[in-house]
């Protein structure tokens, strides 16, 4: 088992400490106060334990769930009444979400929680630490969390309001995404001075000079999407500056599959920044785990995967998808669960024994409590037979077996729990390379002799043995970032940038372009009463 503390450094425990010593009917000596707490250079790093607790909380919950089910890349549908969920994953699919949907409303909550907690930690760190180069990288990296949460945010939502001052509970109205793109901008250019130059160990974890770059070049390449101006030569010098650390290599074939099992960490050469995982680890106000066998294995598979509990597996993809995977050279198309299922042997069948009827709900022969044995065969397609109107597909196996499965967060058998080791990535490499060839097409201008199609195959001739891409269009690429970043939280971001969200696939037909932020929470709304709808909903 990873020891997520070793990596981040950071004493986890303290994060319900600090949240809650405000409330505290106790007498001040006992508070912690900056007269009594920090006071050392380990209790300053401890003050910062909180934001990273926080980020981790909904990373792979919220975050995944509002950019991956909106787009092609994911459906949940209900099974037997199962995985309903007032609605949240349907409309999510539909694109009918409203204002009360469960997953938007608490992906604004956890990103309102990080910027809060990085406002008290920045608070805290500059009363109470000497001056120094400790205090400058140590406050650099809470803006930087800051700044990428407030990326976040103003991608899923828009004109967001800024709040930048701990201790001010005075109601904010919405600022303009144009000014909170330059706010990003400019927190990020500040911190890069500061921040630790340093990748592996030492940083894992925490944001280093290259995630500030990296994000900028995120933030640069949909310039256009936020602002309406384009930023492409800003975002291909920003990717320049990562690449010229040379601190990062693509990874090869042989070793692709394995940057996303349970045993990854800071030894994978592609991360510039992820978010540590550990079962054992305990995250105070928040969820902080990661679950994604449980939402992907088939519950067929728990044997094959030699997993503590029963998933559920009410999560798969969608043809349209699923389409990209074209390539039989590509070692990408491993990280799916497809046709008929082998035990790791790839020769045992994984089978079933069920009842005719428990096979199929609607079987009408008179033997339908007969025993029948089948192999497991995921079929591609998500039929609702049971229930159009309530996105239900059955309560049966043929339900259960519809709709290719994606294992890239490889299922963690060493855990007891359902929760996974497995670290997932923020900011890769490989999509430094890709972004840049994306800002060169889009008509910024080509630098260290890298051409677009130098820099995809850069990544494709580790990903495939088949020939290299010549004359990369913008459809090449959408559909390499879909090979590529699959079940990495990128896609909707993508499929806006590049005219795709308003699209067709499933059981989607709405073309509302309003939806391409998302409702401001009533949650919210009744919180602060400054902020306003945001058009159309």
């Amino acid at each position: 088992m990873k020891k997520i503390l070793k990596y981040i450094g950071l004493p986890m425990l303290m994060a319900g400490i600090l949240w809650s010593c405000e409330d505290l009917d106790v007498p001040i000596t006992t508070q912690l106060t900056p007269e009594v707490f920090p006071q050392n250079d380990t209790q300053y790093i401890q003050v910062t334990g909180p934001v990273y607790a926080a980020f981790r909380g909904e990373y792979s919950f919220a975050w995944w769930w509002s950019q991956s089910l909106s787009t092609d890349e994911a459906i949940l549908p209900a099974r037997g009444g199962n995985w309903f969920d007032n609605r949240n994953y349907i409309a999510m699919h539909y694109h009918d979400w409203n204002a009360d949907n469960g997953i938007i409303g608490s992906l604004w909550d956890w990103s309102s929680k990080v910027i809060g907690s990085s406002n008290q930690a920045i608070s805290i760190l500059s009363q109470t630490m000497p001056e120094g180069a400790n205090k400058s990288t140590l406050i650099s990296e809470l803006k930087t969390m800051r700044a990428i949460s407030y990326f976040m945010l103003m991608d899923s939502y828009g004109d967001v309001p800024l709040d930048t001052l701990y201790g001010d509970f005075s109601s904010h109205a919405k600022t303009p995404r144009k000014d909170v793109f330059n706010f990003i901008e400019r927190e990020l250019k500040r911190a890069v001075p500061n921040l630790n130059p340093a990748s592996g160990v030492t940083t894992y974890g925490r944001p280093n000079k290259q995630t500030a770059n990296a994000l900028l070049a995120k933030l640069y390449l949909n310039g256009q999407v936020y602002t309406g101006t384009q930023y492409y030569n800003e975002a291909i010098a920003a990717c320049d500056q990562v690449i010229n650390s040379g601190l990062y290599n693509i990874e090869p074939r042989a070793t692709y599959l394995q940057m996303f099992y349970p045993n990854n960490g800071p030894q994978m050469k592609e991360f510039i920044f992820a978010v540590p995982y550990d079962p054992a680890a305990v995250t105070v106000g928040f969820n902080g785990q990661m679950y994604h066998s449980r939402y992907d294995v088939p519950r067929s598979e728990r044997v094959k995967f030699g997993l503590s509990f029963t998933p559920s597996a009410p999560r798969s993809t969608l043809p349209e998808f699923y389409a990209n995977f074209n390539d039989v050279n590509d070692i990408r198309n491993r990280q799916w669960l497809t046709g008929l299922q082998f035990l790791n042997d790839g020769v045992t069948p994984v089978t079933v024994t069920t009842t005719k009827k428990g096979y199929d709900q609607f079987y009408t022969g008179s033997d339908g409590s007969a025993a029948y044995t089948y192999q497991v065969n995921l079929t591609p397609n998500i039929v609702l037979r049971q229930s159009t109107t309530l996105f239900d597909c059955g309560n049966d196996e043929i339900a259960w077996n519809m709709g290719y499965r994606n294992i890239k967060f490889y299922p963690d058998a060493s855990s007891t729990n359902r929760n996974q080791n497995n670290d997932v990535p923020f900011l890769r490499y490989s999509d430094i390379l890709l972004m840049k060839a994306e800002a060169i097409l889009r008509g910024g201008t080509a630098t260290l002799g890298q051409t677009t199609d130098a820099l995809v195959n850069m990544v494709r001739s580790n990903r495939t043995t088949s020939a290299a891409l010549s004359g990369v269009t913008l459809e090449d690429l959408y559909k390499e970032r879909s090979r590529e970043f699959a079940q990495e939280a990128w896609h909707r971001n993508d499929m806006i940038r590049f005219g795709k969200y308003e699209g067709q696939w499933g059981f989607k037909t709405n073309t509302d372009t309003y939806r391409r932020v998302f409702p401001i929470p009533t949650n919210a709304r009744i919180l602060n009463p400054a902020l306003t709808q945001n058009t159309g909903y």
